[in-house]
């Protein structure tokens, strides 16, 4: 098969046919993504936009803050866990050794994997952003900084999934690389109130994490228009996150690969 073809096997006809064949699984799919931003709606029209008035935005609108910093958040947290809760079912369905004999390997099989990560977000953020316009979101968009930034985003992303992929090949079950991008990001990395709110030793931990400089540049790019040149920093920033993670994810994956071959536990779960 060529790179087209896979590209069909592993978002059409392994993502989307399989999602949407479980039309209650579908549904709550959904919910899920819509439900919150009406949720922060109503805490911004309670407790006031002060909460975001030191990003100087000239729209300085609760829910134009959030609605971003939601449509966006799963970039990370849902491909991180995409990657390492694919391979855990390739361990229990006992399949995991048909990708090693495979002529992609697993690191293929891992890259693939994320595409559909990579899609399943991204109507994930288009309808949250449809729904951000519905509630009187003004949109700003300069085309060309929000494409450069999710790009680098999703790169940075896929160098932390293959960590996490590593993990679960030495760990089985635990992987603390998941548990915290599933579970810290919305606190740490400003997706619902500024990281400017947060005590100093919590910022340094949020500008650790890709995440963090994404929304800020995303929000600039997609509320007031921003140019490339005006969004720089988070651009610099992200792709120094790219040069480090991908390399990093690569060598440690297949360091985890190697080891758990050579030890025999390839296939346990």
């Amino acid at each position: 098969m060529g790179v087209i073809d896979n590209l069909y096997a592993y978002i059409y006809l392994r993502g989307f046919k399989i999602w949407t064949s479980y039309r209650t699984q579908l549904m709550l799919n959904v919910l899920s993504w819509v439900l919150p931003v009406f949720t922060y709606y109503f805490v911004g029209t309670s407790l006031g936009d002060k909460v975001v008035s030191s990003m100087h935005f000239k729209d300085e609108s609760y829910i134009s803050f959030v609605v971003v910093g939601l449509a966006f958040q799963g970039y990370i947290s849902s491909v991180i866990t995409t990657l390492s809760g694919r391979l855990r079912n390739e361990q229990l369905y006992g399949t995991i050794e048909y990708y090693v004999m495979s002529s992609g390997g697993v690191l293929s099989f891992l890259i693939y994997s994320a595409l559909w990560g990579f899609t399943i977000n991204t109507v994930n953020a288009v309808m949250i952003l449809l729904i951000g316009y519905i509630l009187g979101v003004k949109y700003n968009v300069n085309l060309i900084s929000a494409i450069i930034i999710i790009f680098l985003l999703l790169s940075s992303s896929l160098g932390l999934g293959m960590i996490s992929a590593g993990f679960t090949m030495i760990v089985k079950q635990g992987n603390p690389i998941s548990f915290f991008f599933a579970t810290f990001t919305t606190l740490t990395t400003g997706v619902v109130f500024p990281v400017s709110v947060l005590p100093d030793f919590v910022k340094f931990i949020s500008y650790a994490i890709p995440l963090t400089w994404a929304l800020e540049g995303l929000r600039y790019a997609l509320l007031e228009g921003y140019s490339l040149s005006q969004v720089s920093e988070y651009v610099i920033a992200l792709s120094l996150f790219t040069f480090v993670l991908i390399p990093l994810g690569i060598a440690f994956y297949s360091y985890a690969f190697k080891r758990a071959r050579y030890r025999g536990t390839l296939s346990e779960y």
